[in-house]
């Protein structure tokens, strides 16, 4: 007689635990939760390359003190946006420039040194909320060697030297008439020059025993020296800059002007004697 086996009881098909079901839902949520991380990331990304997608030329007019610092600057923002062509900066006296904006001057940017110039601009309804980014006071300086023998403002009342001086109507000759003022010395001027640059160029080149520039002038010139100029810290000009309405490029005007405030920006003005704004 064959006996067979009995069967095994088959096991039961057991449903999806609810241990099973966190870890998938868990799974899901970790899934979810990473795409948000990816397009932030995206973002970040076309944020930080987005200096790096401006294109076109940019024409900036700028105080002729600023050419040093301004030329440095233009050659930083090409670097860093490889699109973008800043053409030739025109430097001259701030007055110069603003009228020539006024008369219709092509210009995507308009750094001035002094607030009254640029209020010309403003008032013209040319540009709005001009930002200040720099600041810098006067010297009086001399050919190499002193050969006038010049010991201070009050020498500059002197007949038999040759002096020159900054016009009125430019920002350093504004604060070059503030500065005597304030000392109460009449200057024998011989001529008045409508930029500093050419202030400082005739004092380097002994044209003229002295003259009154900015430190950064100064600074930047190996043939000019430097003598004691009491009162200056009181005198102080503040440099303002504006991306122009008008301009046929303004993305890049803004960056431009964005990058002068910047950290770099200010890094490179300190660097040359500029004061903080």
């Amino acid at each position: 007689m064959t006996h067979s086996r009995p069967r095994a009881a088959a096991r039961p098909v057991r449903p999806v635990t609810a241990l099973a079901a966190l870890v998938v839902a868990m799974s899901t949520l970790a899934g979810c939760a990473s795409t948000p991380t990816a397009v932030d990331a995206s973002a970040s990304g076309d944020a930080a390359a987005s200096a790096s997608t401006l294109s076109g030329t940019l024409t900036i007019s700028a105080a002729a003190s600023l050419k040093t610092a301004f030329d440095r600057l233009a050659a930083d923002f090409e670097a860093q946006n490889p699109g973008v062509d800043v053409l030739p900066i025109s430097y001259d006296g701030s007055s110069t420039l603003a009228t020539q904006i006024i008369e219709g001057a092509a210009v995507d940017v308009f750094a001035s040194a002094d607030q009254k110039n640029m209020a010309k601009v403003t008032d013209a309804s040319l540009a709005t909320d001009p930002e200040p980014f720099a600041t810098n006071v006067l010297t009086l300086v001399v050919p190499s060697g002193n050969p006038g023998g010049v010991t201070g403002l009050a020498d500059l009342a002197n007949p038999d030297l040759d002096v020159v001086l900054c016009a009125a109507e430019v920002p350093c000759g504004a604060a070059s008439a503030t500065l005597l003022s304030n000392a109460g010395v009449q200057a024998s001027v011989d001529s008045y020059e409508q930029s500093v640059t050419a202030v400082l160029t005739k004092v380097a080149g002994g044209e003229v025993d002295a003259g009154l520039v900015y430190v950064t002038d100064a600074k930047s010139s190996t043939d000019v020296e430097t003598v004691a100029t009491a009162g200056a810290d009181a005198v102080v000009n503040t440099y303002p800059i504006v991306a122009l309405t008008g301009s046929k490029n303004p993305d890049a005007a803004a960056a431009f002007v964005a990058y002068v405030l910047s950290d770099d920006g200010q890094s490179v003005l300190r660097s040359l004697g500029f004061g903080a704004h």
